[in-house]
């Protein structure tokens, strides 16, 4: 299932190219496939790609098991220190609305970036919509610091844009997203959302990231123009110091796409709506840096950061477990009782209504520049552990140095395969190569009109450094006045009525409880506490800390 799915998922647009200083040769290869003269080094983008993956057996009832997905990730610096110019993701998954029954209708409007990816036809159903991101590493990061970051991702609209927080792309730019580009709610009131992801204290190694999206009910359907569901796709935490959900993507997020290029077909089709279709997962590599140059007999060999894995005592890298699919009976029914006049709910995600997966896994695949990487099955292997835990085993090879994937290639027949520092020849230099380190980046900005402005902020701007060495500017808005909501003309009395039900939730749902069942293993990594925040008196509940600025200290 998941080859399918990441067929179907993986990230369209072209592969970054992105310029690598080389410390020896004074500048960078023009990519034009020309191999240098022995020990010359040449640097380039495309180290490594492929997915390492998993799959997920689904419920017998698809259909009732498809309001949310979530699973305990392991959070560890895949690099030793901050690089420049690398994107992986760690373990993560991908939710689309499903559109089984549509077999030949375009979801894509003609207009919007996936529609000119013919390949996708003839529904586009893989790029129409999708909720994706989690724990990694982005090119676009602007504060690396070593260990991961967890963020937020979605595609509302075929690719024309992304939304990562409350304010911002996903690493797409450092303005906020214009007023009606944003797409996510800020539902805690005790955590912080920065636009260039979560921090993590101290340096996890292995310790779980419990992650869960749910969707629920905070609105009702509406009939309008465009009709919108009540599918508000929440995402919840489970870490030492907080659990709990974090925010949402307002339905009206996904429903707008038919209004806006005046297409019927689309009302209904969106995650606002439809079932999710949710399979297993993978370590995306996207984007690795490297290093090439070939030896005195015109061989060539390459050069890659070490990406560093965590073990346990048994030489084991234990990397995601406890994947459950849920039904409305999950938390949904609940919510949908509470937000009408019933007993509150406690948010925990009702056993009944979870279905616990069976998870399988399969060969990965590696290339370098388009040429396959041979061997490294001798080195690492996926395999699901006892507890129906997936990760990586390591037979021992000296190249794998303690989980770490292999650094060195030799072009071999037409494939690469890894061999170890010892075995590049020392004229070829590249042993001595380091890879640049990455530099702080542009300010995180929004503006103070429009949505930000009016009605505006309830408090003053606050401060808080993270352990990434950046500054987060945060105000308290009332939550219903926080800037994604300002866009939807909706009704006082729907105002009235989900900011009454978000401050019952305020009140009830707090974060030092469990909402997804606790790991069955290991223990939970600790949310940098920079992040957590209280509400000021008198902004107890109802009151949500919006990030307006990010910015190096």
């Amino acid at each position: 299932m998941l080859h399918v799915l990441i067929q179907r998922l993986a990230l369209p647009a072209p592969a970054l190219m992105l310029g690598i200083a080389c410390r020896t040769c004074g500048g960078q290869d023009a990519q034009n496939g020309a191999v240098p003269e022995p020990g010359r080094v040449t640097a380039h983008s495309q180290g490594l790609h492929g997915y390492i993956g998993y799959e997920a057996s689904r419920p017998p009832k698809q259909s009732a098991y498809c309001i949310g997905m979530g699973f305990y990730a392991a959070a560890w610096p895949l690099i030793g220190q901050p690089l420049a110019n690398i994107q992986i993701g760690l373990p993560g998954t991908w939710i689309l609305p499903d559109n089984a029954d549509d077999k030949d209708t375009p979801l894509a409007p003609v207009g919007t970036l996936a529609r000119t990816w013919p390949e996708r036809g003839p529904t586009w159903s893989s790029v129409f919509q999708t909720v994706e991101g989690g724990l990694g590493y982005w090119a676009g990061n602007h504060f690396r610091y070593g260990p991961p970051k967890f963020s937020m991702n979605a595609t509302p609209q075929c690719y024309d844009y992304e939304v990562g927080s409350p304010g911002w792309s996903f690493f797409r730019g450092n303005e906020a997203l214009p007023d009606n580009r944003l797409g996510i709610a800020q539902l805690s009131n005790r955590l912080l959302i920065p636009p260039d992801g979560l921090t993590f204290q101290g340096n996890p190694n292995g310790q779980f990231l419990g992650y869960t999206w749910m969707a629920l009910p905070f609105t009702e359907a509406t009939p309008g123009d465009p009709p919108t569901g009540d599918q508000s796709w929440t995402c919840f935490l489970s870490s030492s110091n907080f659990k709990g959900p974090i925010a949402y993507y307002i339905p009206e997020t996904w429903s707008k796409i038919g209004a806006l290029f005046h297409d019927p077909y689309l009302a209904g089709r969106g995650l606002d709506a439809r079932p999710g279709d949710i399979g297993g997962g993978a370590i995306e590599i996207n984007t690795v840096p490297r290093f090439d140059a070939q030896d005195a007999h015109g061989v060539l060999y390459s050069k890659i950061p070490r990406l560093q894995f965590p073990l346990d005592a048994d030489g084991r890298s234990l990397l995601v477990q406890d994947v459950t699919y849920y039904a409305k009976s999950a938390l949904y029914d609940e919510v949908k009782a509470w937000r009408d006049g019933g007993p509150a709910s406690s948010g925990r995600f009702n056993a009944a209504g979870a279905w616990s997966s069976t998870l399988t896994t399969h060969a990965p695949h590696y290339d370098q520049s388009g040429m396959k990487l041979s061997g490294i099955e001798r080195i690492c292997t996926t395999t699901v552990f006892a507890g129906n835990i997936w990760g990586l085993e390591w037979p021992g090879s000296p190249i794998s140095r303690q989980g770490s994937f292999p650094q060195y290639f030799r072009n071999d027949g037409g494939v690469r395969v890894p061999v170890a520092a010892a075995e590049v020849p020392p004229e070829t230099h590249l042993v001595e190569q380091e890879f640049t380190l990455a530099g702080t980046g542009a300010t995180y900005t929004s503006p103070s009109t429009g949505a930000w402005g009016q009605p505006g902020a309830r408090s003053g701007p606050l401060t808080v450094t993270l352990v990434d060495g950046s500054v987060v500017t945060y105000r308290w808005y009332r939550f219903v006045d926080q800037p994604s909501l300002q866009q939807y003309h909706w009704s006082e009395g729907k105002r009235a009525r989900l900011q009454a039900f978000i401050e019952k939730v305020h009140a009830t749902w707090t974060i030092d409880r469990d909402y997804m069942a606790p790991p069955r293993s290991g223990t939970l990594v600790t949310m940098d506490p920079a992040l957590i925040v209280v509400p000021p008196a008198g902004m107890e509940t109802g009151y949500v800390p919006i990030v307006v600025r990010q910015a190096a200290r």
